[in-house]
């Protein structure tokens, strides 16, 4: 359903809020209690009995509540397009393991496929439209669920902006091994199929000490560029911290005025020595961004992987964070995606769900638990949010309950949200559903400059009957998918023959769901009730 549009300057509000994202742990094989109990073998092989078993570090971002809409109809959070949780799962799926509970993060595996939903033209006022449809939950009897899709403009021909491209490697000894460090070879020298004679690239290396082994150069001397890729050995500890610095003075002594500056941090995630606290490399990247270098996060392999700190610096940096999961995987990334962030058509974006409590007993946002912002900040346009892309897509899915219907509280879930009502500004007309707000800037906008707001309605008319597109069954079972993963409350096993029904009956609209047939056959009997 495409749905009128309206812009709006914006009121101001302060306020403050965070969520507690949770602390960090580090997994090997054994697992978890969760784990044990689906008989799932997460981690790394054993190591040997004289060494440290290794494993990949997580922060579970927890699990939404149902939250009572008379005691606060407003949901707010950033949007959200990295892929690493559904690539995590992707290579564990390959090896016939399944991933950790905490990997998983439900939006990034609805938002890893594409949609369909109907774009703007690129010359439209408002850079991107919103698509709201909804029915009967397909795996969850007795509720609703909604689906919010956002679709960002495409220009009608892609100007690839002069570039300047930061690699900066991670050659430490934990990077040796087949699925790290050639892979991180493979996308360098596949992005240059991508670029222009006049781009330049530079290449910063760091391991027990960092070193520039290539300033910015054209790449119209490819030889000299393909040279100092095929060198790059690994062996040493992990100077995670001085290598960015480094890779910054590189992006500065190359910047390009008005161009793409962007640095690409390619590493297992193993940072030891120099800045290793995420909350200073943060800091330090949310710096660098003012300058206008950007940065996203590319993880390799297994055993080392610092999820939560590359989704952190990646989205200091205005990036993306992918886990890349095989030398296919390498190569398309380097010759398709390594430009997504290139072509911004808007910045800071966020959304606002308003439900109807005369038609809403309660709601609950299926993930973004680590991407919520404080509903009083969404008016607040000092606060950074999500950047759109050209051609960007964003889906969120809510379950609803009406006011006829009762909130499904399975064994384990966490108690309802409620309360006295809480204060602020109602927006929803009476005959709505629900009304969705999106906020964002103009590309290049300061942070006093304001904000511009559109919205769309749905009416419980619109969200009654049946859900027979493909495209909302997708979504819907991928993060059914997800939950089970994740082993919520809300992850049902019994789901799991419905899910594979959908994701074999959508084999053949995409070569990505076709692959989730292959996945879904070697870890299902792990899964299945």
């Amino acid at each position: 359903m495409r749905l009128t549009l309206v812009r709006a300057l914006p009121l101001v509000l302060l306020a403050a809020g965070c969520a507690d994202h949770g602390a960090p742990h580090h997994y090997s094989r054994s697992g978890s209690d969760a784990g044990a109990a689906m008989g799932a073998p997460w981690g790394a092989p054993p190591a040997a009995p004289d060494e440290p078993e290794p494993g990949d570090r997580y922060e579970g971002v927890g699990t939404n509540p149902f939250v009572y809409a008379d005691h606060d109809p407003f949901s707010t959070f950033a949007a959200d397009v990295d892929t690493a949780s559904y690539d995590i799962f992707v290579r564990d799926a390959t090896d016939g393991r399944l991933p950790h509970p905490d990997s998983v993060r439900l939006e990034e595996y609805v938002n890893a496929f594409d949609y369909d939903y109907p774009a703007p033209a690129f010359d439209d006022e408002v850079p991107f439209a919103i698509d709201l449809s909804g029915g009967e939950h397909p795996f969850r009897p007795g509720i609703m669920q909604l689906r919010v899709g956002i679709q960002a403009s495409t220009p009608p021909e892609f100007v690839q902006l002069p570039t300047h491209l930061v690699f900066l490697v991670d050659v430490s000894g934990s990077m040796s091994a087949s699925d790290k460090l050639p892979l991180a070879r493979q996308v360098m020298l596949s992005s240059l199929e991508q670029l222009r004679a006049n781009d330049t690239v530079s290449i910063v290396s760091y391991a027990g000490e960092t070193s520039v082994r290539l300033p910015p150069t054209r790449v119209s001397d490819r030889a000299a560029i393909e040279g100092v890729v095929d060198r790059l050995t690994a062996g040493g500890g992990t100077a995670g911290g001085p290598g960015i610095q480094l890779a910054y003075e590189q992006a500065e002594a190359g910047f390009i005025e008005g161009g793409f500056n962007h640095v690409v941090l390619m590493t297992d995630g193993d940072f030891n020595i120099g800045i290793s606290d995420t909350t200073d490399l943060v800091s330090l990247i949310e710096e660098k961004r003012q300058t206008g270098v950007t940065l996203t996060a590319l993880g390799f392999g297994r055993g080392n992987l610092n999820d939560a700190m590359m989704e952190a610096v990646s989205n200091a940096g205005n990036g993306v964070y992918s886990v890349i999961t095989s030398r296919e995987h390498a190569m398309r990334y380097g010759a398709e995606d390594i430009l997504h962030t290139a072509h911004f058509v808007a910045q800071d974006m966020k959304l606002q769900v308003e439900f109807n409590p005369d038609h809403v007993l309660a709601y609950r946002l299926l993930g973004y638990e680590n991407r919520a912002i404080a509903d009083d900040d969404f008016t607040n346009d000092i606060v950074d949010a999500g950047e759109v892309g050209a051609g960007l897509r964003v889906t969120a899915l809510y379950e609803v309950v009406l006011a006829d219907q009762s909130v499904p509280m399975p064994d384990g879930a966490p108690e309802v949200t409620a309360g006295e009502p809480i204060e602020g500004e109602r927006v929803v007309e009476p005959h709505e559903l629900v009304r969705v707000r999106v906020r964002w800037k103009d590309l290049g906008a300061a942070e006093e400059d304001p904000a511009y707001e559109t919205w769309a309605a749905i009416t419980p008319e619109e969200l009654a009957g049946p859900v027979e597109d493909d495209d909302f069954l997708w979504a819907s079972s991928m993060a059914a998918l997800a939950e089970i993963l994740k082993g919520n409350a809300y992850g049902d096993p019994e789901h799991l023959a419905g899910i594979q029904s959908v994701v074999r009956a959508q084999a053949a609209l995409s070569d990505e769901r076709a692959a989730l047939v292959r996945h879904l056959d070697r870890v299902s009997a792990m899964i299945a009730p």
